[in-house]
């Protein structure tokens, strides 16, 4: 499968005309109320709710590459509010009511994001649409039906979400082998780069200072040290991310877990014909190796997936470019889902990293008695996640109690992941296991691969 373009950080950048030029670098020492480390969705979102809370904040960003370099400018562009780890987990240190409370604020994010967007004049090609998850086989519908009552059991509202038999899942999209459907509403589609560039330009409109090309060495109460100079600041947020691992001291605190994607050319309106998703869906499946997909603003269809999880000792990727393999693999889920597409050529391929705590659950936080906060681990769920926590650690850089400061997630303490090869051996066999237990599911077994209930025991997941 020849691809045009592997890398140069993201389709999402080719997009919207190509990398952006860098802001200039930190000028030397300084002095601020507020130092975030990380210019994605995270820091951006905490600095532009911290300004709008208090415009006299002096707050100051420190970037190692450009705003939007990692996964803010890489995602799958699901702005999808959703809920994606242990409630279970959640409850060991709060109550059932609290974890629907954190369910119901994240699913908020979606309205939120598109107020913003909206008031401040950021076009991100953001539509309303529906997320849809397809089941090709016995145990991937007996899956999604699951999924189904359990979020009606978790207070999830029954008009927003659905299980479409084949027939009416069709209707939808004509995806192969179609068994049936699983839809959550009130979701939306973004194309990622565009919000996080307008976000940066937002920001720095009302004031703060955006330092890119700037390289954290170290941080500290009251110190953050880069390779430009030094920020003393009371205040110190850590927004990294999947590149968390790669701080002094954070090594094992989130292990940066790649994901990778595929776009297409743009698709003839007479394959769209025959394809159907005129709703525009965000895509994905019921596959324990999962992917997702979006049909974007021009015409073509993305598609994501794991590729190669993990590079050993949390190494991150060079500017998004990815193995052949894994383009490979991509367009095999493309085609086995959407036959229809095998005559599409490839225009890029791309890959990028996101945060995964030791119990694959986000967190957010800040330690009043060294003044550092943090947010992430979001394990793929950053775009509406991420607007949550710069909500969230707004109010506890400012000291407010808050219903959202008093949500489950904030504060939480993870153990952290082994080291080498430990966490390498176990993140890949964990989706080895996937994969033969896809495998053993599509051959025609006719329930779920015990094979995938070991993978989760291996990690924790």
């Amino acid at each position: 499968m020849d691809v045009k373009t592997n890398g140069n950080i993201s389709f999402w950048y080719a997009d919207i005309g190509g990398i952006p030029q860098k802001r200039p670098a930190l000028p030397g020492d300084r002095d601020a109320d507020v130092c975030i480390i990380g210019a994605g969705f995270t820091g951006l979102w905490t600095a532009y709710y911290l300004k709008k809370a208090d415009p006299s904040l002096n707050i100051v960003v420190v970037e190692r590459e450009f705003a939007g370099f990692g996964a803010s400018g890489r995602n799958g562009g699901w702005l999808s509010g959703g809920f994606g780890w242990s409630r279970e987990k959640y409850l060991k240190t709060s109550s059932r009511g609290a974890v629907i409370d954190m369910q119901r604020a994240m699913a908020g994010t979606v309205d939120e994001v598109v107020r913003v967007t909206e008031a401040e004049g950021i076009d991100a090609d953001i539509l309303r649409v529906d997320n849809i998850t397809v089941a090709t086989n016995a145990p991937q519908l007996e899956r999604a039906r699951e999924e189904y009552q359990f979020y009606l059991d978790w207070q999830m509202p029954a008009e927003q979400i659905e299980m479409l038999s084949a027939e009416q899942a069709a209707k939808r999209i004509r995806i192969a082998n179609l068994g049936g459907a699983f839809v959550i509403r009130d979701m939306a589609r973004v194309q990622p780069a565009k919000l996080v560039r307008g976000l940066a330009r937002v920001v720095e409109s009302l004031g703060v200072s955006i330092y890119e090309g700037t390289s954290v060495t170290r941080f500290e109460k009251g110190r953050v040290e880069t390779d430009r100079g030094t920020v003393r600041a009371p205040k110190i947020i850590r927004a990294t991310e999947g590149f968390t691992a790669g701080l002094p001291g954070q090594e094992r605190t989130w292990l940066p877990l790649n994901s990778a994607q595929i776009v297409t050319e743009p698709v003839p309106e007479a394959l769209w014909k025959e394809i159907g998703w005129e709703g525009h869906e965000l895509l994905g499946d019921a596959a324990h190796a999962y992917c997702y997909a979006q049909r974007t603003r021009e015409g073509r269809i993305t598609m994501g997936g794991r590729g190669v999880p993990y590079r050993f000792g949390s190494k991150t990727d060079v500017n998004g470019q990815t193995q052949q393999a894994t383009i490979e693999a991509l367009h095999r889920i493309l085609t086995r889902l959407l036959p229809q597409t095998r005559q599409l050529k490839i225009d890029h391929a791309w890959c990028g990293v996101l945060g995964v705590p030791r119990d694959w659950c986000t967190t957010a936080g800040f330690d009043r008695s060294t003044g550092i906060g943090w947010a992430g681990g979001y394990v793929g769920l950053g775009v509406s996640s991420s607007n949550l926590a710069g909500r969230t650690l707004a109010d506890l850089v400012l000291n407010r109690d808050t219903e959202l400061t008093a949500l489950p997630w904030v504060n939480r303490t993870v153990r952290p992941w082994e080291p080498e090869p430990f966490r390498w051996l176990g993140v890949h066999s964990m989706y080895q296991l996937y994969r033969i237990a896809d495998e053993r599911e599509f051959a025609g077994l006719p329930h779920t691969s015990k094979l995938a209930g070991i993978a989760d025991s291996i990690t924790g997941h």
